[in-house]
């Protein structure tokens, strides 16, 4: 019997499979897909072994992921409904989604661990929010949880009332960053820079800028009044940024994936 069980694999699915592989042996893993063509690339890729159905995936292992969109849910949670028992550690990634939701229908006893991780996390780059009732679990099986997510990334336990924010600080914001990094890349090429150049440049600058933030744990602003030299180049970049609504732009997109998480029930 596996220890660790995905229903999905997907984007997300999968990163989280290929992360927790550098430090978890394969057999400790089983998992489920929609299709046989994925389940079959996936073990080809893994070597981690698949079952034909979500219920057989959750009666064969201890700690289920649930890694399917929220439209998904409702079927998902009704198949496996009979399959999770009181032992299960189920991990949901869903936004909005909430525990007292998921414990309604799989069973008011049922644990769970509510997950929102980002795709760095195929890179051993990722971010995870975590949120939990600690009472319900053991010492050990919350070591096993974090393990999972700290294997590919930095993992945080968060209440979940802000689990919304979770998602739109760190859950879709790596869509903004390489927003950004393709706009900046633009800015070059119109100057002449070749396109390939241009992404590489931006893509760096944006790597270590965010590595500056968490190495030397000092204010953002902090960092970047450093960069702005009196009458240069950088605070005339800024300057137009601050005209043309970049903060507002990114708080309106924080609103707006924040209210979307909170609708999705």
């Amino acid at each position: 019997m596996a220890e660790i069980g995905f229903i999905g694999m997907g984007n997300m699915g999968y990163a989280i499979l290929k992360g927790a592989l550098k430090i978890f042996p394969a057999e400790t893993f089983v998992f489920t897909a929609k299709t046989e063509k994925t389940m079959r690339r996936v073990y080809a890729q893994t070597q981690v072994e698949y079952v034909p159905s979500n219920a057989e995936c959750a009666n064969s292992c201890k700690y289920l992921v649930l890694a399917v969109k929220p439209q998904y849910y409702p079927a998902v949670l009704k198949q496996i409904r009979y399959a999770v028992t009181p032992e299960h550690v189920v991990i949901s990634l869903a936004p909005g989604i909430t525990v007292n939701s998921l414990k309604e229908t799989l069973g008011s006893d049922r644990r769970i661990v509510r997950a929102m991780p980002n795709t760095p996390i195929l890179i051993g780059e990722g971010m995870t929010g975590l949120s939990f009732r600690g009472e319900e679990f053991s010492e050990e099986e919350l070591e096993v949880v974090h393990k999972l997510f700290g294997a590919a990334g930095i993992c945080e336990d968060v209440e979940e009332r802000l689990m919304s924010a979770v998602v739109c600080t760190s859950g879709s914001s790596p869509a903004y960053v390489y927003q950004f990094i393709e706009a900046l890349a633009d800015g070059a090429v119109k100057y002449g820079m070749p396109r390939e150049q241009a992404y590489l440049f931006a893509a760096q600058a944006v790597a270590g800028a965010a590595k500056m933030v968490l190495e030397t744990e000092e204010h953002p602003a902090v960092l970047k009044d450093r960069v702005c030299s009196p009458g240069g180049t950088t605070i005339a970049g800024v300057a137009a940024l601050e005209e043309y609504g970049f903060r507002n732009a990114v708080l309106k997109a924080c609103d707006a994936c924040y209210e979307k998480s909170e609708a999705i029930k």
